[in-house]
């Protein structure tokens, strides 16, 4: 399933520091985000601020699901790319993070820029001291034994041996997960943190995107993991979560980047997504 809109490796990784001798220190108002919902790492980000509670100090400016230049990126992030590296070479692609100030950018680094919310703003405590390697591990946890492995048993060019093995990996990954989540509502405590973000955000993929392309059987047994499923869609339904679905965008991006072959899996979804993160909208208050 091969993509007509490549990842590509973060060119601007600057960071944010305590305070005004780091250069960039979390002044309120001075930041924007710039993302693009349908991306997972754009999506991982928003729910991150909306957690944090920071919709008044550092805005969000979203962007289309696809970019508007084709491979050349987004033409509205070109103006920032051009100030912040000159004659850039590569495309003016999203996150990113901004400093109004100066009118540049501090970091195109999704994981740099998720660590910086979480322990430069104030906000809830997203990323304990003590708790980042256990974060770390979750996060390894979602790319090798949940993305990589769904995306390869979803492959027809692949070995039916290596789709197997993918399969294996995936089931097993969902079982860890299943067996965390027995005695608790979230991966590391009491509330969510960055683990739990990276999670939900793996999960929503898993269902939106990886599924089209997996046979029937696969779902049925992806499916069987039921607290992982109930803990997906309890999340959906809180509102620094759910509101953030942009699922038309997710299914845009999905069908423009992908290649592959439609399994039967694409007419079993796990979880009504917008039915959950709709009944926490409706909800007063």
């Amino acid at each position: 399933m091969s993509s007509s809109f490549p990842s590509v490796e973060p060119s601007l990784r600057g960071r944010i520091g305590h305070d005004a001798r780091s250069g960039y220190y979390p002044a309120p108002h001075r930041y924007r985000l710039h993302l693009a919902l349908s991306c997972p790492d754009g999506l991982r980000i928003a729910v991150t601020h909306s957690l944090l509670g920071l919709d008044d100090t550092l805005p969000v400016t979203l962007l289309p699901a696809l970019p508007d230049a084709g491979d050349d990126g987004y033409l509205a992030l070109r103006p920032l790319y051009e100030a912040s590296s000159h004659r850039h070479p590569g495309p003016a692609t999203a996150p990113v993070l901004s400093d109004d100030w100066s009118g540049r950018i501090v970091s195109t680094d999704p994981a740099g820029i998720l660590t910086d919310l979480a322990r430069r703003f104030a906000g809830p405590d997203l990323y304990p001291r003590g708790a980042e390697t256990a974060i770390e591990t979750v996060g390894l946890l979602c790319e090798r034994s949940i993305n990589a492995p769904a995306q390869t048993a979803g492959r027809t060019d692949t070995d039916p041996a290596a789709r197997g093995t993918a399969l294996h990996v995936l089931m097993d990954g969902l079982a860890r997960i299943e067996r965390r989540l027995d005695d608790r509502a979230h991966l590391l405590g009491e509330e969510p943190t960055l683990a739990d973000v990276r999670l939900w955000v793996t999960l929503v993929q898993l269902d939106t995107v990886h599924r089209w392309h997996l046979d029937a059987a696969a779902v049925h047994r992806i499916a069987e993991h039921t607290r992982v499923w109930a803990y997906a869609r309890r999340l959906a339904g809180h509102p620094a979560f759910g509101r953030h679905l942009a699922l038309d965008d997710i299914a845009l991006r999905h069908h423009a980047r992908c290649q592959g072959r439609e399994g039967a899996g694409a007419a079993m979804q796990i979880v009504d997504w917008a039915e959950h993160a709709q009944s926490r909208a409706q909800q007063p208050g």
